[in-house]
């Protein structure tokens, strides 16, 4: 019965550390070593970077900036696409560096609004992935930003749906394992 109650606390301690493991965040500094600024090589530079990244709920985005000198706008596909600011989500981050929790699954779209910054490809495309398994990295149908903007073909009918915070999610994994400990050594007493 010891041996049962030994393997029942280890399993369970095995439990609480996975658990612990996979909730773990990323932070994610947009465009490596160049930072969130107008790209050389145009928004190319920045669905090269999405490609070579997984991005999952619960993850930071590191736009490095100066302030005042740039910023990042959530904007919906339409707005991304147009380079403007006609459809947003939550205020432009002006202040550098900016740091943008991934708080639900589905594409992202950020935009620098300075200038013409964004026509020049200071753009980034993304898919989140709820479940931390590995995305195509940038949405589909992304194409590099022309000169001209275009009408948008269609508004965002809804808000982009809630999900766990980070927050929510790490506290929520503290106390299953919390739990688990207990759990275990509640067993382990009992057997002595």
């Amino acid at each position: 019965m010891e041996k049962v109650m030994r393997m029942v606390v280890f399993g369970a301690l095995a439990v609480a550390t996975f658990q612990q493991v996979t909730t773990a965040q990323k932070d994610h500094v947009v465009g490596d070593n160049i930072g969130w600024v107008v790209p050389p090589t145009g928004a190319s530079a920045y669905s090269t970077w999405a490609s070579k990244n997984t991005f999952n709920v619960g993850d930071t985005l590191v736009f490095k900036f100066p302030s005042n000198i740039h910023n990042v706008q959530e904007v919906t596909k339409a707005s991304f696409d147009e380079c403007s600011t006609k459809f947003t989500r939550g205020p432009a981050i002006s202040i550098g560096p900016a740091n943008v929790t991934l708080k639900s699954a589905g594409d992202k779209y950020y935009i620098c609004t300075v200038g013409k910054h964004c026509i020049a490809g200071q753009k980034l495309a993304i898919i989140v992935s709820g479940t931390g398994a590995p995305t195509s990295n940038a949405p589909k149908g992304i194409a590099t930003p022309s000169p001209t903007p275009t009408p948008h073909a269609r508004a965002e009918s809804s808000p982009p749906s809630p999900a766990l915070s980070s927050s929510t999610v790490v506290l929520t994994s503290f106390l299953l394992s919390a739990s688990s400990i207990a759990l275990a050594l509640f067993f382990l007493n009992r057997s002595i």
